[in-house]
């Protein structure tokens, strides 16, 4: 699902407790420094739209002072020199007038890309302390939302919507009041037809801000379904399915063109209402105006003024829209921001200087939810310094998640976990975290250089360590052949480089950062086996002095480790040395020979 469909995505229970006067008053703080920013757009909004009004007052005196009495003269003796003054004071006040508009615009879109800059730098630290549970819960595109298109629908609300509705209410407020001041009878009655108006606004509002939804929804599933096929055109052509795929995409597309249809033509008959509404109320002020003798200037400068009026009442459906909008962001942002995190931290944090004696799992249980649906069950052991240890299993059993809690992803419901007798739960997690080097499967690098992904920016990793690092595991043999050496740059997802290289490229990041303690998931279970072979002996490199705690499926990469932990559904059913193990013939024995067939080639049931 695109980011654009949780933009308009309706706030939660949660968030739906938050206040409209709750979320303008927590807006206050972060637009607190541009106070008099905000107050000189202000008083340039409101000089720029008295100025907006002088030129329909000055047509009038034109026509009434001026122009009647010339041509009630003869054509001899007429002298229209007198307009010219007035021509050109209107083209003076009309340049002065986008002037201010300009300056407005420009001040007040400073303001905002300041302030929303300044509640997306809040929005995404207070992300980055969230827990690891709070992301397993929301998609990735709902946090894009969250950070960029909330954000700009907050921006757009106080840049644009506030601005334009506080410009429409004062022009509407001196339309009228200029009205009633040539004629009150008249202005009363053009005025009795905007609860009407107001009431058309509402119920076009109500009947087509959901088909506006719609209609982007729909598209983006056109553009996903293209999208689809064109990536997997060889498939489609391999096996026929241009049918298949044609059908498809007629069918979203006439789906969007069904909503599109009707979003189109409510549109063009709301506009035509409108603008039908418009000249009759200037038909009625030439029937009235006859009637009650009012001067050539006044109608002439009451047909402009409701030419003018029209502007605010059609754009106020689509403010309405963009206010709801934006309120609906920023209760989604603030709903965010009063997210807690669950794993807290003491106030006053045991200080852990590193591992020196030993990691300890005490009868450990842990439920990625809140009922008793246990991942891991009275896990106990121990790790003394510098010993490899490996966790062994199939899929599911729960060796990643003893990783997760090591580094205190989650924390258990049951049990403890101590480094060096002190239980994880009482040092700093940027204290805990800094001593363990993580090894992924699914190798992430980052946009940036080579020396970049593996010193990770980190203050204390000088470039003589990434190059020391690199070539300790062997990285600098493909490094020094790239174009720029350490200050090539990494493609997107690191797509220049090959699976082994980014392994190779995530060992040295690994090693520079010189940890107490090196954990493996699966590093080497998406590698061919010969890229695996080469790749070996830069992990015994890398290994070498620490302790080390090993995930693998493939069993011939922990022959030569301490110790196997062997975790079934969550318990460790078996544990020691790979030869004792086997010895046992037991779960791991049948585990083993499931990937080495025996001699006479049968196989055992691992279950």
């Amino acid at each position: 699902m695109s980011a654009e469909w949780y933009e308009h995505e309706e706030p939660g229970t949660r968030e739906k407790e938050i206040r409209l006067s709750t979320a303008f008053r927590r807006l206050m703080p972060f637009l607190a420094p541009h106070k008099w920013g905000l107050a000189v757009c202000l008083g340039l909004l409101v000089t720029a739209t008295a100025l907006s009004l002088a030129w329909p007052v000055l047509i009038q005196r034109a026509i009434d002072n001026r122009l009647v009495n010339q041509l009630e003269l003869p054509a001899a003796a007429r002298d229209f020199t007198p307009l010219l003054g007035i021509a050109l004071l209107i083209v003076a006040i009309q340049a002065i007038t986008l002037v201010f508009q300009y300056i407005q615009r420009v001040k007040l879109e400073t303001i905002g890309q300041d302030t929303m800059l300044d509640l997306k730098r809040r929005l995404f630290s207070h992300i980055l302390s969230l827990d690891t549970s709070f992301f397993d819960e929301q998609p990735v595109g709902r946090l894009m939302a969250r950070i960029e298109s909330d954000c700009e629908s907050l921006r757009l609300l106080f840049t644009n919507t506030v601005v334009l509705v506080v410009g429409d209410l004062l022009l509407m407020f001196g339309i009228y009041g200029i009205m009633a001041w040539y004629d009150w009878r008249l202005a009363l009655i053009l005025f009795a037809a905007m609860p009407a108006l107001a009431v058309m606004i509402y119920v076009f509002h109500r009947l087509t801000t959901h088909r506006f939804l719609e209609v982007r929804k729909k598209m983006a599933e056109v553009t996903a379904t293209i999208t689809e096929f064109l990536h997997g055109m060889s498939i489609v052509q391999i096996f026929h399915r241009g049918d298949y795929a044609r059908e498809r995409v007629r069918k979203v597309n006439e789906a969007k063109f069904k909503e599109d249809a009707y979003v189109g033509i409510s549109v063009t008959l709301f506009f035509n209402v409108l603008h039908y509404i418009e000249f009759c109320k200037i038909g009625l002020v030439l029937l009235l105006g006859s009637l009650w003798s009012i001067t050539a200037g006044t109608i002439v400068t009451f047909i402009l003024l409701i030419w003018k009026e029209f502007e605010p009442i059609a754009r106020a459906s689509e403010q309405l829209g963009s206010f709801q909008k934006g309120m609906a962001g920023a209760r989604r942002i603030f709903g965010l921001l009063d997210l807690q995190p669950k794993l807290t931290e003491r106030e006053d944090p045991v200080r852990w200087d590193g591992l020196s004696e030993s990691i300890r799992f005490e009868h450990v249980w842990f439920s990625y939810t809140d009922n008793e649906d246990w991942v891991l069950k009275d896990v106990d052991f121990e790790i003394k310094r510098g010993q490899r240890f490996a966790l062994a299993g199939v899929t599911g059993g729960g060796k990643t998640t003893v990783i997760a809690l090591l580094l205190r992803l989650y924390d258990p419901q049951k049990g403890r976990i101590l480094v060096d007798g002190i239980d994880i739960r009482d040092i700093n997690l940027s204290d805990l975290r800094q001593r363990f080097a993580l090894v992924l499967q699914d190798i992430i690098l980052f946009p940036g250089s080579v020396a970049d992904n593996i010193g990770l920016e980190v203050a204390s990793v000088t470039r003589e360590r990434i190059e020391s690092s690199a070539s300790t595991v062997a990285a600098d043999r493909f490094i020094e052949k790239l174009p720029d050496r350490y200050d090539t740059v990494v493609s997107e997802k690191g797509s220049n480089f090959s699976r082994g290289e980014r392994q190779l490229l995530s060992f040295a990041r690994a090693l520079a950062v010189d940890p107490d303690v090196l954990i493996l998931d699966e590093a080497t279970s998406s590698v061919d086996p010969e890229t695996e072979r080469t790749i070996q002996g830069s992990l015994k490199k890398l290994m070498a002095g620490r302790t080390s705690l090993i995930i693998a499926h493939r069993l011939s990469t922990i022959l030569d480790v301490d110790r196997i932990l062997v975790i079934r559904r969550g318990e460790i059913v078996e544990q020691g040395s790979h030869v004792d193990l086997l010895l046992q013939d037991g779960y791991y024995s049948r585990l083993f020979h499931l990937q080495f067939k025996n001699k006479n080639g049968a196989t055992a049931d691992a279950r």
